[in-house]
This record gives C-alpha cells, structure tokens and sequence, in this order.
C-alpha cells in the first residue's frame, strides 16, 4: 500500500516505522510526514508525542481527535523543506462534511533529545475550503484525474 503522505514509498518502508515508534524521524519533514499520516490513521496519542514540550503541556488526544472528528485527510505535498531553519512548508488536503479543504502551512520544528518534534507553525491565507475539478491532477499526486483518484473516496 503507498503511504498516506504521498511520498510515493509504501506505508511499511515510509511512515509506518515512525508513527507505530519503531524508529525515530530522521529529519524534520521524515516528522511532517508521518504526523499527516497519523492524522489520516487517527492516531491522535502520537500527535500529542510529537509535539515540541513546550507545546505538548496540557494536550489530550481526546481532543485533537473531537476536533479531527469531521474531518478526513487525503493528500500531502511539501512545498518547501529549509533544514536551515528547520521548516517545512506544506499542503495538506482534505474532506470534511462532503467538501475540500487545503491546510498551507509552514510547520517549524525543533530537535529535542535528539529527536525531531513540532514546535508551531504559521497558516497561509490560502488555506480553507476550496473546489477541485474532477479532471483536475489529483492533490495526491498520482497522476491520475481526481474523479478517479482520492474524490471516490469521497
């Protein structure tokens, strides 16, 4: 199966190791990832996990996963990686109550005991409910149509 992060691996070789904790996100964007395929698997306790410690304090999964609720993830594109400044730029899309929506973002993190956790990140105007054509490219990448991709899922 491919990833849900739309890296084109398959889930077992990409974000799978990361987001069941097996093995570490080896970069920020490695983190970026696999928190967006959390968010598609439900898995809230690792997005609360991955959070910088400043951040995390007083998160409860429980509650990412009420406001989640209506909410369906389908497609990830980074934009841009700046190892420099540790930010990754992304569009993240998704269904919620029938319709599209895009998040653009540009996500910062910060290394913590040697391991990569988010730290905040900055919404661009861009972003909120939009329309995609069904013969537009598909968000996900695949090359294919949106009517024969992700909207089937719909």
């Amino acid at each position: 199966m491919r990833c849900y992060c739309c890296s084109s691996l398959l889930y077992a070789d990409c974000c799978e190791p990361i987001v069941d904790k097996h093995e570490a996100a080896s970069t920020a964007e490695a983190l970026m990832r696999s928190r967006f395929t959390a968010y598609c698997l439900q898995k809230y306790q690792y997005i609360v996990d991955t959070y910088s410690a400043d951040e995390r304090a007083g998160l409860i999964a429980e509650d990412i996963a009420k406001s989640a609720a209506d909410t369906r993830w389908f497609a990830l594109n980074i934009n841009e990686t700046n190892t420099a400044a540790q930010t990754v730029e992304f569009s993240a899309f998704f269904f919620e109550k029938n319709k599209t929506g895009k998040l653009h973002e540009t996500s910062e993190f910060v290394l913590e005991n040697n391991q990569w956790r988010y730290r905040s990140g900055t919404i661009h105007n861009d972003s909120g409910m939009m329309k995609i054509g069904r013969n537009d490219p598909c968000p996900c990448l695949s090359n294919k149509k949106f009517k024969q991709c992700c909207a089937q899922t719909k």
